[in-house]
């Protein structure tokens, strides 16, 4: 037996499967963002439980079936580009971008982070939730020191303050409506998305992954 050419066979083999695991990563990063950079359109307000220009959407579920399918950095991407892509259609000047990346990237990465040290459905809720809850604490931190200090060049403190105090009158701060009123709409915003790929990803993760039978 020719023993050279079985190892050289075996490495050959070895490089064509890492190409086509690199190709399938690319692809699949590229899907799923620009299924999110879609999710990013399907946005609605929650009258009278939080100010009209906080809306809600689902856009970190593509990113999070990507965490869980090929690892927390894919998540990463997803969030990345999905952001990049708006930045053609953004109203923000880039700012509601870089929050919205920021906080899907702490979500899907803690979540992925998670679940790869024990790929198990009960690790991928307790790390899913687990993420959600760490972006709704950033989302307090990037609103105050980041988001809402640029929106105040447009829209002046005291009326965004106003629009908080017409749901409840007794907020007086706007640190104070972040954490009564932002932090809790982004966990439960942050959970929609754990739900529904906890329904979903068990029937799609094989296609992702190419081991389909």
């Amino acid at each position: 037996m020719d023993t050279n050419h079985t190892a050289g066979s075996r490495v050959a083999a070895q490089g064509r499967a890492r190409r086509m695991g690199s190709i399938r990563y690319l692809a699949v990063t590229a899907m799923l963002s620009a299924v999110a950079f879609i999710l990013m359109f399907l946005e609605f307000p929650i009258p009278f439980l939080i100010p009209g220009f906080i809306k809600m959407d689902i856009s970190e579920l593509p990113a999070l079936v990507g965490a869980f399918a090929m690892g927390p950095v894919c998540g990463v991407l997803v969030c990345l580009v999905k952001n990049l892509l708006h930045l053609f259609v953004t109203t923000t000047g880039g700012v509601g971008e870089l929050s919205n990346f920021l906080l899907g990237a702490s979500f899907v990465l803690i979540a992925g982070l998670v679940y790869r040290k024990n790929k198990t459905r009960k690790n991928a809720i307790i790390g899913s939730v687990a993420g959600a809850a760490v972006m709704a604490v950033c989302s307090v931190l990037v609103n105050y020191f980041l988001t809402y200090p640029v929106y105040y060049n447009f829209m002046p403190q005291e009326m965004v303050l106003s629009m908080y105090q017409a749901i409840l009158p007794s907020m007086k701060n706007i640190l104070e409506c972040l954490i009564c009123f932002n932090m809790p709409f982004t966990f439960v915003k942050g959970l929609f998305s754990v739900g529904i790929t906890v329904l979903i990803y068990k029937h799609i993760s094989p296609v992702l992954k190419g081991n389909r039978h």
